[in-house]
């Protein structure tokens, strides 16, 4: 019985969107998307301002997020060229990564996931070998199906070709394939069904929920109820849907009375595509760059008794802190044969006065260093391959319009110092060198796809009608 005195270890639901943008949510400024459960979590638990991802794109942002670690440490960096895993490649996750999951399992704590886990497909990989008790869910992205294809464009296969991704989406469970091309607008409600299930079966045992939205990554399949309420189109009708899937999971916290002993996360994998009625505001850039609209997004923190009520903070803090944090707050042992990038930052979830634990922030994209931060300024040294060197601050200057880089050469020195620091631990493909503490990815020789294309097969949709893809 929790006491005063003895509370209980608390329970942990992570709720991770897919390509939610910074300007996507009411209580981020949003004026597009309504968003009212979202914004009573702020309203009862913290908001961060300066939350960062790891990556701005998926599978290197959840591995970050998952082990606490920036993603050239854990091999994360280039899937074989790639900027994230595609189905049947024989690259993911190994099991010598030790995930929140696993580190809240060994600690006695239930473990259930649901929706996306874009971490590897093929046995080793899979949530169930990383921590998870059980998983339902798609093993990558909801655009890497049987679906329409461009007939122009970058994404247009050649004439005469096969499209990039032919073979069916395939939907699992643990670590079987139980349904192929299934219906994407009926998937937040199947999710729901099967978190709701694991909530009502918890007992007395702490436990772990990490919720992975397939919203808002296109192509977006919404259900009419969505849709016909959307000022903003399809995307706003995804945007509702995740605050409704939202307002259940807390709805039914409160019913079985688990609320105050209950910390959740809310946040998104990286920015928006910044398209399609996606937002990024007031911040420059999108999912795939490192300007702060691909890799700082929204992430709120409600735990009552504890976390006090509509606090903000623009402290920085990222998702990789996530995994120190949580382990120290449900009396978990955090490895210490290895390097941990995150911070404990529950400090900034107590204590109004409290500061940033990082000296520096890491903007990678693949294996190149293209940006660093330390407290207001921010240098950028590369796009794309393309070098550059500029300077924000990012105080006065969140949207990175105004290069000031020639006012303030001790200040681009001083950041030249943690790059340096960066360039000899995690290593830069810019400068064709490599991290002394980094470890590899998991690797396995003639990996098999979960599913190939059968003509009689009685699928929901043999292919997908929508050619949007990102």
């Amino acid at each position: 019985m929790t006491t005063t005195e003895t509370r209980r270890r608390p329970n942990v639901v992570l709720i991770n969107c897919d390509d939610l943008g910074y300007g996507d949510l009411g209580c981020y400024g949003s004026e597009r998307n309504a968003t009212p459960a979202i914004d009573r979590l702020a309203a009862d638990g913290l908001r961060f301002d300066n939350f960062y991802m790891a990556s701005p794109v998926c599978s290197p942002s959840r591995g970050a997020m998952l082990t606490g670690c920036y993603p050239p440490r854990i091999g994360f960096d280039s899937f074989d060229g790639l900027p994230v895993l595609f189905p049947g490649q024989g690259l993911g996750l190994p099991t010598s990564e030790v995930t929140i999951a696993t580190l809240l399992r060994d600690a006695g704590y239930r473990t259930q996931m649901v929706g996306k886990w874009h971490c590897g497909d093929q046995r080793g990989f899979l949530p169930t070998d990383h921590g998870f008790d059980h998983w339902f869910g798609l093993p990558y992205s909801n655009d890497m199906g049987r679906q329409a294809h461009p007939t122009e464009g970058p994404l247009a296969p050649p004439p005469g070709t096969e499209p990039f991704f032919s073979n069916p989406l395939p939907l699992m469970l643990d670590d079987a394939v139980i349904e192929q091309q299934p219906d994407q607008a009926a998937l937040t409600e199947r999710y729901l069904t099967e978190a709701v299930r694991f909530l009502r079966d918890a007992g007395d045992d702490p436990f772990l929920l990490y919720f992975a939205h397939l919203y808002v990554h296109v192509p977006l399949y919404v259900q009419p109820r969505f849709a016909a309420g959307s000022d903003n189109g399809p995307y706003g009708a995804a945007v509702a849907c995740i605050d409704w899937a939202l307002d259940v999971l807390l709805h039914e916290l409160e019913s079985l009375g688990l609320a105050d002993d209950t910390i959740v996360v809310f946040t998104s994998d990286n920015g928006s595509r910044g398209v399609d009625g996606g937002s990024n505001a007031p911040l420059r850039g999108a999912k795939t760059t490192t300007w702060e609209g691909g890799m700082r997004v929204p992430c709120i923190v409600r735990w009552p008794g504890t976390v006090a009520a509509g606090r903000t903070t623009a402290e920085v803090a990222t998702s990789m802190d996530l995994y120190p944090t949580l382990a120290g707050l449900c009396g978990a042992t955090i490895p210490d044969d290895r390097t941990i990038d995150g911070r404990d930052i529950t400090a900034l979830l107590t204590d109004d006065g409290a500061t940033t634990p990082h000296e520096a922030f890491l903007y990678y994209w693949m294996d190149q260093l293209e940006a660093v931060r330390a407290g207001r300024w921010k240098v950028h040294y590369a796009k794309h391959g393309a070098e550059r060197t500029e300077l924000y601050d990012l105080d006065a200057d969140p949207a990175e319009t105004t290069d000031v880089a020639a006012e303030h050469p001790d200040v681009l020195a001083d950041l030249a110092v943690h790059a340096e620091a960066a360039r000899a631990s995690l290593g830069d493909g810019l400068q064709a060198r490599t991290g002394a503490d980094v470890r590899p990815i998991g690797r396995i020789s003639d990996p098999v796809p979960l599913t190939t294309y059968d003509p009689d097969h009685p699928y929901y949709l043999a292919e997908y009608d929508l050619t949007d893809r990102g």
